[in-house]
């Protein structure tokens, strides 16, 4: 048992704070300073923070400073160790409990002009219904789903170290499994186990307890993103879907008419294999009616400048809108099959959308929009990529198989064969080593207690009945399948249950009274520690990704902002000793915008599984992010602005290169693709008549 417990490694992947609760979110850790308390049955002084019990005040006879502090319980169900702390929790002081939470945190600084900006993101996993990718699937009998994360963006000026004096901003979005009682038999050996579903669940009872928890803590709307895919040759994804969107149905029926759940279904599979359109452009709109639905946290009031100079997305912005800054009112929940790789790739669209309008909050740029090949979005993209990475690896065993770059289409050729050993690595992992992670889980959250009376947890045939409580024991009282939400919780909706001030809420805080030199109170005793011996490589986190250091090319020219777009392949690493000349050239020129989403039929029509069309297209598939329409037969040029670096599309029909980018005492680049045994090549030519604008390309 001890070598069991010892295979959940705390030196990977868990994190835990002395003074910030990790569990809450910012905008609940920063309401629940303005929750009315009473100070006077707060607990005694507490003066173990004090360094050596050295007061600067003793010699002059000023008496200690007091502040008084509030201590919260936290969210037990993305703490990890709570159960193992039950048995001491009443016998030893609070201070001595220290909570962890189980996931992924990265921070990252954005450079603007020199003023810092951290962008921090903090996925917080469920300790409820853990484990690996094919023994937890679904949800069980209390509405706990697999692989549920909440992830947080933070985003924090950090010119002002005070929490109550500087800007700070907060988006939070959940992935999970689809709640419903469904799993998947690995014991056939197949890299693709069939779907099942376990039991019946006409009233959406399981779903109910689900989505009771996201309104008492997230508040309405919850807006679900369906990702699975709705046509296939073999029905296998499309089981989930067509019983889910009948319990959403289900729920929302007893549910207020404002309040309801909102379902979005968007096979992501499919529009990839498409020609016909971007993926990425459709999870923008998806992106942007989502952001201004539920808004985001914000602990400023809106800036005078934006009402001098209004913008149009910013008036529709959704949330609740308070004298002291903005909240955020409902939820984003993403999913998948997995929740693993297209679950990322929308939450980072959705994740770069409300970056956007973080930093327009906090007065840095001028219109809420970001553009790819941007420092800022190159940086933000990483740190998603991080994070995917993390979570893939804790549940699925692998990394990322499909990446951004991967949706965008401008994935190096050796992409593909990191993905092929992502995915034995998966499946390597799924088949021989999940069993014994799934072991040491159940250990270490004490869903499994040894004792001599029971058998031994290797010697169980399944952890079903560990993790479905009402197998064992039948419950006291049914949950309602009409009035299916907590008592109280629609009084406060829009806002969540959990952040108002009730009665309930107020029994969970508790006052103390603290020094003024404690650390968990003084930021600037806790960083510098004026008292100790301390180096300047410990004081700053000097090993913090920097977007002037990492993403900057090294000559930016005129314009160093991290809010331009760079060329695909530029960055601080990859560039070196460019002429300004070129750069200039460089930063005049724009991302093509994408044509509109295509019907329904033009889809469908274009993206058959398995076709031999697709099999040859994909051998000559474009690069570029944004597909280039072809002209019409009778049209011998057409006018089209491209960079002379990006690779172009196949080419079926005659048309037309416009340079107009290239200043006119320059050489001009003459592109000619032809067809060769059935593969496409490029040759570059350069010629001396700088007169000619356009190049006639012909097959």
């Amino acid at each position: 048992y001890v070598r069991i417990f010892q295979n959940v490694d705390l030196s990977s992947n868990f994190y835990f704070s002395y003074s910030y609760d990790l569990s809450h979110s910012l905008q609940y850790n920063m309401t629940l300073l303005q929750m009315p308390c009473d100070t006077g049955e707060s607990d005694e002084l507490n003066t173990s923070g004090r360094q050596d019990s050295f007061d600067i005040f003793e010699e002059e006879g000023l008496p200690t400073q007091v502040f008084h502090s509030l201590n919260n319980e936290p969210y037990a169900k993305y703490v990890w160790n709570v159960r193992l702390l039950e048995k001491v929790k009443d016998i030893i002081h609070p201070d001595w409990l220290l909570y962890i939470i189980h996931g992924f945190c990265g921070q990252s600084k954005l450079l603007i002009y020199g003023r810092p900006v951290y962008v921090t993101l903090i996925a917080r996993r469920s300790s409820r219904f853990a484990g690996t990718r094919f023994l937890k699937r679904g949800a069980n009998c209390e509405g706990d789903v697999a692989n549920e994360v909440e992830t947080e963006q933070i985003i924090h000026d950090a010119s002002v170290m005070s929490l109550t004096a500087g800007s700070s901003s907060s988006c939070v979005q959940v992935r999970g499994s689809v709640p419903l009682h469904w799993s998947q038999d690995i014991s056939t050996m197949m890299p693709k186990p069939p779907i099942r579903l376990d039991q019946a669940d006409p009233y959406a009872h399981i779903a109910a307890l689900h989505f009771d928890q996201m309104l008492q803590r997230f508040g309405s709307p919850i807006i679900i993103l369906n990702l699975v895919k709705k046509r296939e040759k073999r029905k296998h994804e499309k089981i989930l879907s067509e019983e889910f969107y009948p319990a959403i149905t289900n729920l929302n029926q007893f549910l207020p008419p404002e309040h309801g759940i909102e379902y979005i279904a968007w096979d992501m599979a499919r529009y990839t294999k498409s020609k016909l359109c971007n993926v990425l452009d459709r999870l923008s709109m998806i992106a942007e009616s989502v952001v201004k639905r539920t808004g985001f946290f914000v602990n400023r009031p809106d800036f005078y400048c934006h009402t001098l100079r209004p913008d149009e997305r910013w008036g529709d912005l959704g949330g609740k809108v308070t004298p002291n800054g903005r909240l955020q009112t409902g939820v984003l929940r993403t999913n998948c099959v997995d929740c693993l790789d297209r679950t990322n790739t929308a939450q980072f669209m959705v994740g770069k959308c409300a970056l956007a309008y973080q930093l327009y909050a906090l007065g840095m740029i001028d219109k809420p929009k970001l553009q790819f090949d941007t420092d800022c979005v190159r940086l933000f993209e990483e740190l998603y990529e991080d994070h995917g990475d993390t979570l893939s690896l804790q549940y699925g065993g692998s990394q990322l198989v499909h990446r951004v770059k991967t949706y965008r289409k401008i994935a190096p050729w050796t992409q593909h064969s990191k993905d092929i050993m992502q995915t034995l690595s998966r499946y390597y992992s799924n088949a021989f080593s999940d069993a014994d992670r799934q072991d040491a889980i159940n250990l270490f959250l004490q869903v499994f207690q040894p004792s001599e009376s029971k058998p031994h947890l290797w010697e169980l045939p399944t952890d079903f009945y560990l993790h479905h409580s009402d197998t064992m024991i039948l419950p006291h009282q049914r949950h309602s399948y009409t009035h299916w939400w907590t008592d109280g919780v629609l009084t406060f909706l829009p806002l969540p249950y959990d952040e108002g001030q009730c009665e309930k809420n107020r029994r969970k805080v508790k006052v103390k009274r603290v020094n003024r030199y404690d650390e968990s109170i003084d930021i600037y005793t806790e960083f510098f520690k004026p008292y100790e011996l301390t180096s300047f490589d410990d004081t700053f986190s000097i090993a913090m990704t920097n977007s002037a250091r990492e993403f900057m090319p090294k000559t930016v020219g005129l314009d160093p902002s991290p809010f331009t777009v760079r060329k695909p392949d530029e960055s601080a690493k990859s560039v070196l000793g460019k002429s300004s000349k070129e750069e200039a050239v460089l930063q005049r020129k724009t991302a093509a915008s994408a044509p509109p989403p295509p019907s329904e039929e033009q889809i469908s029509s274009s993206s058959e599984d398995d076709s031999e069309e697709d099999r040859e297209d994909d051998g000559t598939a474009s690069q570029r992010s944004t597909p280039i329409k072809l002209a019409e037969p009778s049209d011998s040029i057409r006018t089209h602005e491209d960079q002379p670096q990006q690779r172009l599309p196949p080419v079926r029909e005659t048309y037309g290169l416009n340079l107009l980018a290239d200043p006119p005492d320059e050489d001009i680049l003459i592109y000619h693709r032809f067809a060769h045994l059935g593969q496409n090549q490029h040759k570059v030519e350069r010629r001396d008549d700088t007169k000619k604008q356009d190049a006639v390309i012909s097959l």
